[in-house]
């Protein structure tokens, strides 16, 4: 593993960026990037956009390109890629409107560099093929400074003289730092653990639970253990960030005698909010969605979302979900707001604010996903079963057979 001092030293990464011109970026956090992402927080003020997904930066670079003629960075995990092709193919390209950007992506999943992660796995393996596939050209990072010198100006060259995307793929270590800090602050009382461990204690032992990637999956992997309870009510979601809820809506939709509930984060939330919007149609009564809300995307190194500017409560609310009116802020409140909405006979919402920071270091989560996955899909189906035993109980009972 690379040591902090390996990595291309930063200050001179920026430097390097505007000496061609390249002082605006925007993107989405992550822990390949921290190095990168925590130098554009300190010092690049409002030239430093972090935004809800990586489409959205796409869309951002290239307004900044119409008004100002300069070449936006897009930073961004290899995950989120996804979000950013159909932009980069009907916005973007050459054949439409034409817009040069930088793409700095941090490489999770090259090679077998995180074996208990297979969320990266296929990621990493088609990485370089998803820009190719979209004649973008790269270069793969080396922790050297002088050669990303010579591959900043290479870069900004091409984007220049052709007015296209140009990748540069940063494997693990060359943007980022070793360790993430644990920046723990005191705006609001509770942890995201302590949060969770007191909707536990207030839902039905049967609850569904889908937890949203990061810090809300490995903690509730480990209160579980801690309270010596089954894994099998849970969907722990290691990717697919933003997607948790409408993982946790589907199973509502179809097990509508169990409470569901979607342990969901502010940033994770953001980046498809969209989502919200499926409860106004649908009837789902035992779907409840808490937005576990530190204001931060705390998993890849703690920068700031928009998670304590935003009214949570409003959007949902306007979405027709059931909420207590404003965010809750502690134990006592969180209580009081489960008590109301358990059974309130909609779907439910609740922004619950807590502080940035890890209330504990824990180890990475190792299990067998198709197994716990497998779990899971036995357990809903196992009291579909008796349910369509109890149906043909009471048909039979009709019947007088």
């Amino acid at each position: 593993m690379r040591s902090e001092e390996i990595m291309l030293n930063q200050k001179r990464v920026f430097e390097e960026l505007a000496k061609h011109g390249v002082t605006f970026f925007t993107g989405v956090p992550d822990s390949y990037l921290n190095g990168f992402c925590n130098y554009a927080l300190d010092n690049c003020g409002s030239r430093n956009i972090i935004t809800a997904n990586e489409g959205n930066a796409i869309g951002i670079a290239s307004g900044h390109y119409f008004a100002s003629k300069e070449i936006s960075l897009v930073y961004m995990q290899n995950s989120g890629l996804g979000n950013t092709v159909n932009p980069l193919v009907s916005l973007v390209d050459k054949d439409v409107f034409a817009v040069p950007m930088l793409l700095l992506v941090g490489w999770r999943g090259q090679g077998n560099t995180e074996p208990n992660h297979p969320q990266h796995k296929l990621q990493g393996e088609i990485t370089p093929g998803l820009l190719e596939i979209m004649h973008i050209p790269y270069t793969i990072l080396e922790d050297e400074d002088e050669k990303f010198a010579n591959v900043v100006e290479k870069a900004v060259k091409y984007c220049k003289e052709n007015r296209q995307p140009y990748g540069l793929i940063a494997p693990k270590g060359v943007m980022a730092a070793n360790d993430k800090p644990n920046n723990v602050d005191c705006t609001y009382p509770m942890s995201r653990e302590e949060a969770m461990e007191v909707i536990l204690n207030n839902m039905p032992g049967d609850t569904i639970y889908s937890a949203t990637t990061g810090r809300a999956t490995r903690e509730l992997f480990f209160l579980r253990e801690k309270r010596g309870e089954t894994k099998a009510h849970d969907f722990l979601n290691v990717g697919s960030m933003g997607h948790a809820s409408s993982v946790a809506l589907g199973i509502a939709l179809e097990k509508t005698e169990r409470k569901v509930v979607a342990l969901d984060g502010d940033s994770a939330c953001m980046m498809h909010m969209g989502a919200m919007t499926m409860v106004s149609k649908l009837d789902a009564p035992n779907f409840m969605h808490v937005v576990l809300n530190n204001g931060s995307h705390e998993s890849v190194g703690g920068q700031p979302s928009a998670g304590h500017k935003v009214d949570f409560t409003k959007i949902a609310e306007a979405c027709d979900y059931a909420t207590v009116g404003h965010p809750v802020t502690t134990e006592v409140e969180l209580v009081e707001a489960l008590e109301v909405l358990r059974d309130c006979g909609k779907a439910s919402f609740i922004d619950c604010r807590i502080h940035k920071g890890l209330s504990r270091k824990l180890p990475p989560v190792i299990f067998d996903h198709r197994e716990v996955i497998d779990a899971l899909i036995d357990d809903l189906n196992e009291s579909r079963i008796i349910m369509d035993n109890k149906t043909k109980f009471r048909i039979n009972r009709k019947k007088g057979i």
